[in-house]
């Protein structure tokens, strides 16, 4: 038996999307210097970026950087070198697909979207290899484990990528060596590491994170192709295949080849990023047509429980909205 009341509201419902489909077509895309204005002054005032200052931060698309700024006394520049921890995943996602190409097998797989159980991990030593990283024991650094219970299930952890650096053949490198293999397989980057931990070893600066950014949205990096694919869900309150994640948990994302793919049902808009637990935050839009950097070196509330006052979380509020402003033309 139909109940006609339900296909009445459902009509209603789907009447009302294609008028706001339709209106949205009909909107005017915002113009170079109202995106400008519109982000110059977010990042300036709005009250989560003044949190986070001083900072710096640039937008840019396939052609290069369109904007960019310095908030705050003392505020970083766009070759400021940093430490960008986490931010390091994106790069390492990108270099392995790289090697590997497009077409990853599930257990490639695994290993960027942190499912492979490799979950004991700590840090590395400066002077170690990859290899060595990987395997280290002592009283207080425990890497290299495989927890068999964790396989199949979302584990944020530097682990995985190191694990799966040793069975790409990055194993004897050192910092130095590192860095000139990852470079040159994206092409001619300047990345540098101060410990050889793919996950979150990383020194660079805004301004070549950011042409990093720009080679995917162009399409000559191949990770382009596969930003947002492979995603498994992420927060252990709405995910039962989730063990631990450093996002805040009111919020749900997925997690995709070496990055998160920002699609929270209440503020997500389907960003890519990659935050570092430092405060830099690298993002892609969910439409790979922008870029954006916000730029900052920052241990004050490094490691609080409360992951909504973290600078990873910080920079990512303020960032959002910078890029909301971006895409409206509308300061927020």
């Amino acid at each position: 038996m139909i109940d006609t009341r339900f296909d009445k509201i459902l009509l209603l419902a789907l009447a009302a999307t294609a008028a706001c489909g339709a209106a949205r077509a009909g909107q005017r895309e915002p113009t170079m210097a109202e995106r400008i204005a519109a982000a110059h002054s977010t990042a300036e005032n709005n009250a989560l970026c003044q949190a986070v200052r001083p900072f710096y931060w640039s937008v840019g698309d396939a052609t290069g950087p369109r904007t960019d700024g310095r908030v705050g006394l003392m505020a970083p520049g766009a070759h400021t070198m940093m430490s960008i921890a986490s931010a390091s995943k994106l790069i390492d996602g990108a270099y392995v697909v790289e090697q590997l190409g497009v077409r990853l097998t599930d257990d490639e797989v695994s290993y960027l979207n942190f499912t492979s159980g490799y979950t004991e991990f700590d840090r590395c030593l400066k002077d170690q290899t990859v290899a060595e990283c990987q395997s280290y024991q002592s009283r207080r650094i425990h890497n290299g484990g495989y927890v068999p219970e964790n396989k199949g299930r979302f584990y944020y952890s530097g682990g995985h990528m190191q694990k799966q650096a040793t069975l790409v053949g990055l194993g004897p490198d050192d910092n130095t060596a590192l860095a000139a293999h990852i470079n040159a397989g994206l092409g001619g980057t300047a990345f540098q590491y101060t410990q050889p931990q793919l996950a979150g070893g990383v020194k660079t600066n805004a301004a070549e994170y950011g042409r990093f950014l720009q080679h995917i949205v162009d399409g000559q990096l191949k990770i382009r192709a596969l930003l947002g694919t492979h995603a498994v869900c992420t927060n252990p309150a709405t995910c039962p295949t989730a063990v631990y994640s450093p996002i805040p948990s009111d919020e749900s994302w997925h997690y995709s080849v070496g990055h998160w793919v920002e699609d929270d049902p209440v503020v997500g808009d389907g960003a890519f990023s990659s935050p570092g637990a430092f405060g830099f935050y690298p993002w892609i839009d969910a439409g790979k047509r922008w870029w954006g950097v916000l730029a900052r070196e920052s241990i004050v509330n490094l490691g609080r429980a409360d992951k909504t006052a973290t600078p990873a979380a910080e920079s990512l509020y303020c960032g959002r909205q910078i890029r909301a402003a971006w895409l409206s033309g509308q300061p927020r």
